[in-house]
């Protein structure tokens, strides 16, 4: 007979550990079965620990025990600490947890339900943004004669044409660019696992059919896309490439392009989607391409006002 293996009592914070043990399978299950996101689980899993170290702190004997008062306590500390947008994730964490220990009768109601977040409102998003001429001059920067370099032309070529967010482009599979009527497509999963295809504009496409037929990959189609480069050698490894790895990378080729704009991963899904809308693109089909849920979502990667407010600003005329 199949047994569950629970975790040492010693690895459960000493607040859950005092409600029993089944509400410490319960709260074990919220991120092990839950949360199914590698990021959000460790998000959470930090907010979650640091409430209920607190809590202990604060004389709270078991989670049972949790008040909404001790939860507006602590977000108000976590307000004067960290942003806005990290308390409102931390509250979100706790919400979150509560309700499945609710629903799985380990306490009678929520005590963050009732608990505001600090506001916080976001009309213009912070990524940095590339003008067009830079993610040219970027991409054609790109030594192609090696491995390495043809491997992340095609990584940045990917979150640029397809709004792609990193950690979708990095968890693709070789099977998952494929041809389908006679045009290449990238699959994409993106948050939530969410499956999203789309075709590849015509810079991708070669990119990528220089990249496969380089590295000869086209023989593994459940290995890993984009990989990490042997030490030593000029080889692909079948270990997957880091996100870390990644953001080094793209700093250090804007770097030997010239560009001096602070890029990050989500530098070129931004710098796609103003390219986009600029040459006449709608932001309803834009946020079709990115995946997102909301146009509102699009708005934040839209810089086009930039262009206006700079244009403004050079009519002080002194």
């Amino acid at each position: 007979m199949n047994q569950v293996i629970l975790l040492p009592e010693r690895s459960l914070p000493a607040i859950v550990s005092a409600a029993g043990e089944r509400a410490g399978i319960r709260f074990l299950e919220f991120f092990a079965a839950n949360i199914r996101n590698p990021h959000t689980r460790r998000a959470y899993s930090r907010a979650v620990s640091d409430f209920l170290g607190w809590c202990g702190a604060a004389g709270v004997r078991s989670i049972g025990d949790v008040q909404p008062l001790h939860v507006a306590s602590w977000i108000e500390l976590q307000t004067r600490e960290l942003s806005a947008p990290t308390a409102k994730q931390r509250l979100a964490a706790l919400r979150h947890l509560f309700d499945w220990l609710v629903t799985g009768q380990v306490v009678p109601v929520n005590p963050a339900a009732s608990v505001r977040g600090p506001a916080h409102v976001v009309k213009r998003g912070k990524t940095p943004v590339l003008e067009p001429d830079e993610a040219r001059a970027l991409l054609d920067s790109i030594d192609t004669s090696t491995m390495v370099g043809l491997r992340d032309r095609a990584l940045i070529g990917l979150m640029v044409y397809s709004f792609a967010r990193v950690g979708a482009a990095l968890g693709m599979k070789v099977e998952d660019v494929f041809t389908q009527n006679r045009r290449l497509w990238v699959r994409l999963r993106e948050k939530g696992g969410k499956p999203h295809a789309m075709p590849c504009h015509h810079n991708l496409e070669a990119y990528l059919h220089a990249y496969l037929d380089g590295a000869g990959l086209l023989g593994d189609p459940k290995g890993p896309l984009f990989r990490t480069i042997g030490r030593g050698t000029s080889f692909l490894t079948t270990t997957p490439l880091p996100q870390a790895n990644a953001h080094a990378m793209i700093r250090r080729r804007a770097a030997a392009a010239g560009i001096d704009t602070l890029v990050g991963n989500h530098s070129f899904r931004a710098t796609g989607i103003t390219a986009y809308l600029k040459n006449g693109g709608t932001l309803e089909k834009a946020a079709a391409m990115a995946n997102h849920a909301s146009t509102r979502t699009t708005q934040l990667y839209d810089r086009r006002h930039d262009e206006m407010s700079l244009d403004e600003v050079e009519r002080i005329v002194i």
